[in-house]
């Protein structure tokens, strides 16, 4: 990764960090059971995984952060976790995208809703492709979805749902805010401690992104 790229991001997370929380206490209102965001784990032992061999050979078994996909490219279970997470997170940015075009008030806010599906869906894509490549499920039994930075509740969704004008453009703006700040998060650990050169590429463009997205939410 370049040192532009790189301080693209670190700008774009402090600029979001700094401004995103006064304006995230500015538009909650009584909308205060949009889900905050949450820690992410900053790191994850190397766990034990099976590579196949080739044919007439045996399979081995090695760590995790040793192991090479069949680029050559080296990736870690930082990296895998990050993928199988953001997965499940973009699958909900583009459940509450897709609300959108039904009940919000705002052209504004109905065009954005339609960008953040048009782009978290060809990514969740992508991720799925990477797992597959490298013979990973696109779950683990042992991620809570539910404690993601950004993610959430059932309750805020069916909230969301109800709404219609601009009582769903605020709900939407404050929890989808919340969500991207949590995706940042979540990119910002992978960049620190992932081993995939592509995958943290792709995360420094996932956090750039939604970082413009934030702002234009603030905007509105």
């Amino acid at each position: 990764m370049t040192r532009s790229r790189t301080l693209t991001l670190v700008s774009a997370v402090v600029a979001v960090l700094a401004a995103g929380g006064a304006a995230l206490a500015a538009r909650g209102g009584d909308d205060r059971s949009a889900a905050a965001p949450r820690p992410a784990a900053s790191s994850a032992p190397p766990v034990r995984v099976v590579q196949p061999g080739r044919p007439g050979e045996s399979a081995r078994v090695s760590d995790s952060d040793r192991v090479r996909a069949p680029d050559g490219s080296t990736y870690n279970a930082i990296d895998v976790a990050f993928v199988q997470m953001m997965i499940a997170h973009h699958r909900q940015a583009v459940e509450m995208a897709q609300l959108a075009p039904e009940r919000a008030g705002g052209t504004g806010l109905r065009a954005l809703a339609a960008r953040i599906s048009a782009a978290q869906g060809p990514e969740i894509t992508w991720l799925q492709r990477w797992l597959r490549e490298r013979k990973l499920a696109e779950t683990d039994p042992g991620h809570d979805h539910s404690t993601m930075p950004g993610m959430q509740t059932p309750a805020d969704l069916t909230a969301l749902a109800a709404a219609r004008g601009a009582e769903f453009d605020r709900r939407f703006v404050t929890m989808m805010t919340a969500h991207h700040r949590g995706a940042i998060q979540m990119a910002g650990d992978v960049l620190q401690g992932g081993s995939d050169q592509l995958l943290r590429e792709t995360a420094n463009e996932m956090a750039v992104e939604q970082g413009s997205e934030i702002r234009r939410m603030q905007q509105l």
